[in-house]
């Protein structure tokens, strides 16, 4: 069983040479644009990453997802909001793996066998369907991660802190790591978006969810705000990487969409 590739040729390329080709110009960019490479050497546990089209937040995911890339992490765990589906609580998909323009990830079902042991973790078939939170990761983990293999997480109307403790023991394994899953505001001027993203921003670099509750919007503020639960508990570094919006690539600054990406470490 496999999870097809369901925004293929939409929200990234439909082919493996033009998903390569792209992230070769991100890291063109990112060489020209990065003042201080040693960020580069940098060991993520985990990334907070964007989700929409590549054309538009493609830059800020990659950056997150090229340090991830320096950590021999045999598990990658994509955490996802489900966007067409309301579910509760957590689900996993039921697969064997997942299909990426480069090939198959391979999905670690017998460690989600023994997650489902510890966790209440279900499967809702339709949220894994079409979800491109979670599926917008998985090329670059393709092309970073050569023997990886993937959990993709998709969660609905679930506690923060119920999230923050999977999260916690996820980390627990030095074989795993995390790519939390999101955007920010959506759909306002350039002005109130960077307006409201400057609180996501301020408070994700500070690990303060007291922050966050104070105007934040972002699609899959649950996971981020479980993500800085877990790094405060456990004293994680937090680094912000990089902020963008999508009038940087579109030109339109009427109806914006705001975008981040962090390292933990």
């Amino acid at each position: 069983m496999q999870r097809s590739a369901a925004v293929r040729g939409t929200f990234y390329p439909r082919s493996c040479n033009e998903v390569g080709k792209i992230i070769a110009s991100f890291n063109d960019e990112l060489s020209k644009r990065l003042k201080d490479k040693s960020i580069l050497k940098q060991n993520p546990r985990a990334i907070i990453a964007p989700h929409a089209g590549y054309v538009y937040s493609g830059f800020t995911a990659n950056l997150a997802h090229r340090l991830l890339k320096n950590s021999s992490a045999k598990r990658v765990i994509v955490i996802g909001p489900s966007h067409y589906v309301h579910i509760k609580g957590v689900s996993s998909i039921d697969a064997d793996s997942y299909e990426t323009p480069c090939g198959e990830l391979p999905i670690d079902r017998d460690y989600l066998a023994l997650m489902k042991k510890s966790f209440s973790i279900g499967y809702a078939p339709d949220a894994h369907r079409q979800e491109h939170s979670t599926e917008t990761q998985m090329p670059f983990i393709k092309h970073y991660f050569q023997k990886a293999k993937v959990i993709e997480l998709i969660y609905g109307e679930v506690s923060y802190l119920e999230l923050a403790k999977l999260c916690y023991e996820l980390l627990k394994d030095q074989d795993n790591v995390i790519v939390i899953s999101t955007d920010l505001s959506h759909f306002h001027t350039e002005q109130e978006a960077e307006k409201l993203d400057n609180i996501c921003l301020n408070a994700i670099a500070k690990k303060d969810n007291t922050l966050i509750n104070q105007g934040c919007e972002a699609c899959g503020l649950t996971g981020v705000k479980a993500i800085l639960e877990v790094a405060k508990k456990v004293n994680y570094e937090v680094k912000l990487l990089d902020y963008s919006t999508s009038a940087d690539y579109s030109g339109d600054k009427s109806r914006v969409v705001g975008y981040v990406s962090a390292a933990i470490f």
